[in-house]
């Protein structure tokens, strides 16, 4: 049996999913981060069929969404969402050692994930911590300089107003540097890294994705295996069946 609970990490809103034979156990981890707009259950079904594998799975709750939504409107959320990305990579740690120091995780086995915002939370993420073992992207980025600085252009061709001075922007793109791992691809380090993304995605640009792949494919010389790129024709910003169970076989084989 599968349980899922609500649960609290240093007052983190996550849920945890986990087989209940295996609840008390130090179990490879697997933390799955989910998209902007939506919410930690929505990724339920990733969590279920990873759960019936053997991990322990956890679903953050990232800042502004579901349960810690603080009613801001569409146009504030749009300009939050970096801060967003950053604050979910630095709460990772958090959830992490918490899992640790209650005895629940094998630290050797840890796993990242997610879906959009979380695909590019999981990239920004294996630039800070050597403890993730593998990692999944669906229609994630690593461009993080280069994509928020696109967003602004975007807003300012729509004569959108914009919340920030020069001198803030600078100083929020030094900042998103720092987790970009388009600058840093060494930090990659071999480690496995799966990627699913759809060819008409226009939400998180195919592209650009596709040539991070393609520009760090050398540094798996000799360790091809642990890198892997589905690229689907017809999808556009969802992923589907295929993407998922993908994910799942990534990690049982990795993690």
């Amino acid at each position: 049996m599968i349980i899922i609970e609500n649960k609290k990490y240093a007052e983190i809103p996550a849920l945890h999913i986990v087989k209940n034979q295996l609840k008390d156990e130090a179990l490879p981890l697997i933390l799955f981060v989910h998209g902007f707009g939506s919410a930690k259950e929505h990724n339920l079904h990733y969590a279920y069929l990873y759960a019936e594998q053997g991990f322990r799975v956890v679903l953050p709750e990232a800042d502004y969404h579901g349960e810690r939504d603080r009613g801001i409107d569409d146009h504030a959320m749009d300009f939050k969402f970096w801060d967003i990305v950053v604050n979910e990579i630095k709460e990772l740690q958090i959830i992490k050692d918490e899992l640790l120091n209650q005895g629940q995780i094998d630290e050797a086995r840890i796993g990242v994930a997610g879906t959009s915002m979380g695909g590019i939370v999981t990239l920004g993420a294996l630039t800070q911590y050597p403890w993730i073992k593998a990692a999944v992207s669906l229609m994630g980025s690593p461009y993080y300089e280069e994509f928020c600085r696109g967003q602004i252009e975007e807003l300012k061709r729509h004569d959108i107003e914009l919340p920030f001075s020069d001198a803030e922007l600078e100083e929020k793109y030094a900042e998103l540097r720092k987790y970009d791992l388009s600058m840093q691809p060494e930090k990659v380090n071999g480690r496995p890294l799966f990627f699913w993304h759809g060819e008409k995605d226009k939400m998180v640009p195919f592209k650009y994705t596709y040539e991070f792949y393609q520009e760090i494919k050398p540094l798996y010389k000799g360790k091809e295996e642990n890198l892997s790129f589905i690229a689907d024709t017809r999808a556009d910003h969802k992923v589907t069946r295929e993407g998922l169970l993908a994910s799942v076989e990534w990690f049982k084989k990795h993690l």
